[in-house]
């Protein structure tokens, strides 16, 4: 096929999505895309493309990763799929990785699914049948999936238009230490204030059948915010006066993406249930739900299922197996730190340029830098957080803007952890003539 017959194939298949494919929200754009490897996409014209978004968080190890290459080959000679009810040998030594080298006691017992929506799914039935209750309390900013209980509990965006959401959920201020909700007061403060008066307002609405506490350790979706440590300690405490679960949705923290093996090990807070899945998978549909063996045995005891037609697939954990491997083998949660301080660093040299850059924030390979008008009134610049971000991307860099009216204009930056620093000082490079220009622009359009 000559180049020009390759160009009308395209065009073809652009229009076939346009046709034929039903929107489902977030960015969008008008190429397809061909394939990936490591931190580059590339599209249906051939352009090579920074990805510093990994595929949403998934692409822990890079795109296509020559050991979950092998991986889906080895499965590929074994089994791709099984009988819901047969465990495949590769589900139980997945299952002993987790148990013995990657969770805090007394996080043992894991079932693996496809989505972090179906690992969160499962958290809050589990919490539900061990409780007895059926009230969760949720984080302001959070988002936890689009499925029935995870929609409800979720509040960085989407809850229009679905009708009536799961009864029983309740929701108090995210801890945001650059927007403290409480005027006068530290960011650490500020978290602590609205958790003691987020309690008290829950306290006051419960009709006393309460399940559980949901939080994302760090709270991505609402702008990659961290919660000082004492908020996440008060908010065990809490949980456990309360005879609620704490449950952790570590889709985005876990597995070294923040330098550490989860958020758990990093604020020092053991929840009782940890729902995982983006950075497990390396890219394939791949979550679990872990939790000890005693809330395990009481619910299992009452009837527990959560019985898919997926559950426990030895395609998905043999890949998470090999991920988890060259994460320890690569040194990856080291590097997410190393590499992360420089990642951190070259940003920090951008806001110290760009009056527009108000925080650099976030822990790892896992930032966020929120954009401002100014940083006195700290207010949210989404003209110039849309602008870059189209302008990056014609550049060869791809970045997620997370624009929310009352929650700022934030890129979430999220490479790779094998991402080099001369990619990232590739990607800064388009990120400074990005906003160069843009604000250019739009002080012509003034």
């Amino acid at each position: 096929m000559d180049m020009q017959q390759g160009q009308v194939a395209n065009q073809g298949l652009r229009e076939a999505a346009q046709e034929f494919l039903v929107r489902y929200g977030g960015d969008t754009f008008p190429n397809l895309f061909r394939s990936a490897k490591g931190c580059i996409v590339i599209d249906d014209t051939g352009r090579e493309i920074l990805d510093f978004t990994s595929g949403q968080m998934c692409a822990t190890i890079g795109h296509n990763h020559p050991a979950i290459v092998r991986a889906v080959h080895e499965a590929g000679e074994k089994a791709f799929h099984m009988f819901s009810g047969m465990i495949p040998e590769v589900v139980a030594e997945l299952g002993a990785t987790l148990a013995r080298d990657w969770m805090p006691e007394p996080l043992r017992k894991s079932i693996f699914v496809n989505t972090g929506s179906e690992s969160n799914e499962v958290a809050l039935r589990m919490a539900k049948m061990y409780t007895g209750g059926y009230e969760i309390l949720a984080v302001g900013g959070s988002w936890h999936g689009v499925t029935g209980g995870t929609s409800a509990v979720s509040f960085a965006s989407d809850r229009k238009g679905y009708g009536v959401h799961v009864p029983g959920v309740h929701v108090m201020p995210e801890p945001n230490a650059y927007r403290p909700y409480i005027a006068g007061m530290s960011g650490e403060e500020s978290a602590l204030a609205c958790l003691e008066l987020g309690l008290k307002m829950y306290d006051m609405a419960s009709t006393g059948r309460r399940a559980a506490i949901i939080i994302e350790p760090i709270i991505s979706a609402g702008g990659v915010l961290v919660p000082p440590k004492s908020y996440m300690q008060a908010l065990r405490r809490a949980a456990d006066e309360r005879g609620m679960l704490l449950i952790f949705d570590e889709a985005q923290t876990a597995f070294g993406r923040i330098g550490h093996r989860h958020a758990a090990d990093f604020f020092g807070v053991v929840p009782d249930i940890m729902s995982v899945s983006k950075t497990m998978g390396g890219g394939l549909p791949l979550a679990a739900t872990i939790t000890t063996a005693k809330i395990e045995q009481d619910v299992h005891e009452k009837g527990f299922t959560f019985y898919t037609s997926h559950v426990s697939d030895p395609l998905p954990a043999t890949v998470g197996l090999a991920v988890l491997e060259t994460i320890q083998k690569e040194q990856l949660i080291e590097r997410a730190r190393t590499t992360g301080a420089y990642l951190r660093g070259r940003l920090q040299e951008l806001q110290q340029r760009y009056e527009a850059i108000g925080d650099v924030r976030g822990e790892g390979m896992l930032l966020g830098v929120e954009l401002v008008q100014d940083r006195e009134s700290r207010l949210p610049f989404h003209e110039l957080g849309a602008l870059t971000t189209k302008k990056c991307f014609a550049l060869g860099l791809s970045m997620n803007i997370r624009r929310r009216p009352e929650r700022g204009s934030v890129w979430r930056i999220a490479p790779p952890l094998t991402t080099t620093h001369a990619e990232i000082d590739r990607g800064v490079d388009i990120l400074d003539q990005a906003l160069r220009e843009s604000l250019d622009e739009i002080a012509r359009r003034k």
